[in-house]
């Protein structure tokens, strides 16, 4: 059975250990996701946070990410001002004559990331697989 001719499987080679690495660096890849959607959340947040004092505004914090046993991720975006909830959902007038409306900062802002998180992802997952691919 001579002539069946040959085959060169180095690229097959060069796709699994690309792969593999691929699979090993995903964990960094998703937390370095989280990572950066929490700074724009933030970010936004803070742009939509009234000033009065600046107490509100300086209170947004960005929380550890930590992995979950399902291997997930998860973050969270804080604020321990006293007042923050009210400030966010609204509350009673201190008389009990009226109702203030909330500014609904941290509710806006994850809709408007919502939104815009196809995007942001495909274009981060795009660099992700190109740089282990090498185009």
């Amino acid at each position: 059975m001579s002539g069946l001719g040959s085959f060169d499987f180095s690229d097959f080679k060069k796709l699994q250990k690309n792969l593999q690495r691929m699979r090993m660096d995903f964990p960094t890849f998703v937390e370095d996701c989280i990572r950066e959607l929490a700074g724009r959340l933030l970010a936004k947040t803070i742009a939509r946070t009234p000033v009065l004092t600046g107490e509100l505004r300086k209170g947004w914090q960005i929380g550890e990410v930590v992995r979950l046993p399902d291997g997930g991720v998860h973050v969270e975006i804080t604020n321990n001002v006293e007042y923050a909830l009210y400030v966010e959902f609204g509350h009673v007038t201190r008389l009990r004559t009226g109702w203030v409306n909330g500014k609904f900062m941290l509710t806006l802002s994850v809709q408007e990331l919502e939104r815009e998180l196809p995007a942001i992802m495909e274009r981060k997952l795009k660099k992700y697989m190109e740089g282990h691919m090498g185009r």
